[in-house]
């Protein structure tokens, strides 16, 4: 079974919550898939040694990244991450900061595809209030979008379908059934 390694900024803690939770989620499906990593507290070079990512960031005033990710961000230059699956998910407020709403989202899964990646895990961008935003592409979000300020109570349920969602472009959830069988 592939391990994902998730990686993720936080400076108030929701994200880091986000990471839990998606963590929990996956667990509900096979136990210790997920190896979750603060921005702040580990090298770049990190996301080389898994070929499927998680990353999270919240986005910071008018379209920045988390202030680690902000750091890291640079680094990603020198990353291969050809043959990578990438999942992204962010923060962000869409009444506040409605044209740069998930900015965060995009500069990652951009920067991830830039760098070889495949991306997972687009989002319906239907059931949100915002102008614009650097992370939709078509009626997409380029990953899971979460509103804590305005939509609290859809958190828990959209990362719970998201992770289904990606588990299932992962591959893990035909590994998990085809090993039950």
């Amino acid at each position: 079974m592939p391990k994902i390694g998730l990686f993720y900024g936080s400076k108030r803690g929701d994200t880091a919550d986000a990471a839990e939770k998606i963590k929990k989620s996956f667990d509900s499906i096979e136990k210790d898939l997920v190896t979750v990593f603060n921005i702040k507290k580990v090298e770049v070079t990190k996301l080389e040694e898994y070929d499927k990512l998680i990353l999270g960031s919240s986005t910071w005033e008018e379209g920045d990244l988390q202030l680690h990710w902000k750091r890291a961000f640079p680094q990603m230059d020198s990353l291969d991450l050809n043959g990578k699956q990438v999942a992204v998910f962010g923060l962000g407020n869409q009444s506040e900061f409605s044209t740069t709403f998930q900015t965060a989202i995009g500069t990652l899964a951009r920067k991830a595809r830039e760098r070889g990646a495949a991306l997972v895990g687009l989002w319906p961008a239907e059931d949100y209030d915002f102008l614009e935003s650097p992370a939709v592409e078509g009626d997409h979000f380029l990953g899971l979008a979460l509103d804590n300020t305005n939509q609290y109570e859809l958190t828990e349920d959209r990362i719970d379908i998201w992770v289904q969602q990606i588990a299932r472009e992962f591959g893990i959830i035909e590994e998990v059934e085809a090993a039950a069988s």
